[in-house]
């Protein structure tokens, strides 16, 4: 991990080349940051790693974030650190189910994301005043929703799938084929009226099935 006296390496993700450039560009210009590398949202987290061995992601989820959740919810429990950047407080409560360690605007200064980036080496979560209120108003919300009960295995696939395990991953945590975990993870969708893991994952959270 590195220290505040220490640069801090950064792996810029995002599915646009122009921001990564320009997110790489803002950054290389900060005292204190290293940009290790920068890789489209859908490449080969784990070989990335290997590679530019960050000390922590930044992750641009690009204007219409929906289509970049799905990715993040599968790598983030796997990756560095993860700060995520969101164009507004849309889906800042699905963002923040997928266990990222901080939310910014995408607006948000060089200065600021730096200071969010050290934090979330350091352990720290971090969230932009604006998303943290849709976040807290999200959890704050009485449940408008009752579920068919989950049986205790899919309790158990649920709960690994909050924590961003991809299906494999899940499979080989309890001992299971991936067609199973591919079957229980379709049930959980029909049970929760879900139409994506990330978005049963962050309903799942607000009935309390799951801790996050």
């Amino acid at each position: 991990m590195a220290t505040m006296a220490d640069d801090v390496r950064i792996l810029i993700v995002a599915s646009d080349p122009l921001a990564r450039a320009g997110l790489a560009m803002l950054l290389s210009e900060q005292p204190g940051c290293a940009v290790a590398g920068q890789v489209a949202g859908d490449t080969d987290m784990a070989a990335a790693l290997t590679t530019y061995r960050p000390d922590v992601v930044l992750w641009d989820l690009g204007w219409d974030a929906s289509p970049n959740l799905e990715r993040l919810a599968e790598q983030a429990a796997d990756l560095s650190p993860v700060v995520a950047l969101l164009p507004d407080d849309t889906y800042a409560t699905d963002a923040w189910a997928t266990g990222v360690r901080g939310l910014l605007l995408r607006e948000a200064a060089a200065t600021v994301i730096v200071a969010a980036l050290r934090s979330a080496v350091q352990g720290l979560a971090v969230l932009d005043l604006a998303l943290a209120a849709a976040v807290l108003r999200t959890r704050d919300r009485p449940p408008a929703l009752t579920v068919e009960a989950l049986t205790p295995r899919e309790q158990e696939v649920l709960q690994l799938l909050a924590e961003g395990l991809p299906n494999k991953a899940i499979a080989h945590r309890l001992g299971i084929s991936e067609h199973t975990v591919k079957f229980h993870v379709n049930t959980i969708l029909g049970k929760l009226d879900a139409q994506s893991r990330t978005e049963a994952v962050t309903r799942a959270a607000r009935l309390g099935l799951i801790l996050l």
